[in-house]
């Protein structure tokens, strides 16, 4: 049975939130935060890189463009999902921007023909599944293993933006439980199975909540993990959180360690002010989806974790940065 799992056996906190923030996932993240000193000789945009999506104003609102790259290891051991997963996450890091996304592009070096043509099956599958056109992109089939990079432009008239927490907003977390981890990787996946029209429906949720301006800023749950996305918020926003693990969605047969590193195929975390609080929860239990407030926003740079009496420190952003993105490095 899956749960919002209040209460579990005793274990030493600390200890989880030294192995969280040494997670391979966090690790990448922190990787970013080399390019995004060198990004500070480019032509600057608009607006600050780091949220999940480049926000592209035009006349009818913003056009949002994202892209995701894949690790080697991943799309070998799983070419078919890893291609429904170029689809997928994209999609879901328009969707986290409060857009609909319109259009996907793909790079695509193959391999064996087998795992080649796996890879596009899934890609195809997804774009269906989610009714998103692949409408170009790059293909070389002259490699010795198949790799994958796909790009997703989206639009919205109101975006949710990394850059707009404040303190004093809610922490919310939705996730849909309604799956299994696609081994070997800690990917929760709710998606493959799941009916077409299901899916679709359950990603107007976050889209529908900034047109009513329930929400201020959002992000998808990524490899680093729910406390490691967050984190990459509080650093965008120059803010800290107090969140509570036991508040958290989480299947009950699932450990604390695996799940806050694993990727959920629909996971986010979004800000809300308290007087919304019922209307965003009510939005995602409508549809099934788990979600609850996990904590607070503060003016602190950190964000401490909770579990019962127990309180530690999982990132001080005023001595640690994480990505780097959208910090002022003059």
């Amino acid at each position: 049975m899956l749960t919002n799992t209040h209460a579990s056996a005793a274990f030493d906190l600390e200890a989880l939130v030294h192995g969280l923030r040494e997670a391979s996932g966090v690790k990448q993240k922190q990787e970013i935060a080399m390019i995004a000193q060198g990004l500070q000789k480019a032509c600057p945009s608009l607006f600050p890189n780091g949220d999940d999506a480049a926000i592209l104003p035009c006349a009818d609102g913003f056009n949002l463009l994202a892209g995701e790259g894949f690790m080697d290891e991943f799309v070998k051991a799983d070419p078919w999902f890893a291609g429904w997963c170029g689809v997928m996450v994209n999609v879901s890091d328009i969707t986290a921007m409060g857009g609909r996304a319109t259009a996907i592009v793909n790079a695509l070096w193959g391999g064996q023909d087998s795992e080649t043509k796996a890879m596009v099956a899934g890609m195809a599958a997804a774009s269906k599944a989610y009714q998103v056109p692949i409408v170009g992109g790059h293909t070389n089939l002259r490699c010795e293993q198949p790799r994958l990079a796909v790009s997703i432009l989206g639009h919205t008239k109101h975006v949710l933006s990394s850059f707009e927490a404040q303190s004093g907003q809610i922490v919310v977390a939705a996730i849909d439980l309604r799956g299994a981890y696609q081994a070997p990787f800690n990917n929760w996946n709710a998606a493959t199975s799941a009916p077409p029209e299901r899916l679709r429906a359950d990603l107007e949720i976050l889209p529908t909540l900034a047109e009513k301006g329930l929400a201020t800023a959002a992000k998808d749950i990524s490899q680093a993990g729910l406390l490691g996305t967050l984190v990459m918020m509080l650093e965008s926003s120059s803010i800290g959180a107090d969140i509570d693990l036991s508040a958290i969605p989480k299947p009950e047969h699932v450990e604390w360690s695996q799940w806050l590193q694993s990727f959920p195929s629909f996971g986010y975390v979004l800000t809300c002010d308290p007087k919304h609080l019922t209307d965003v929860l009510e939005h995602f239990q409508q549809r099934d989806i788990a979600a609850a407030a996990i904590g607070t926003l503060n003016s602190s740079q950190q964000c401490w974790v909770k579990q019962q009496h127990n309180r530690a420190l999982y990132w001080d952003l005023n001595t640690t940065a994480l990505t780097q993105m959208g910090v002022d490095h003059a």
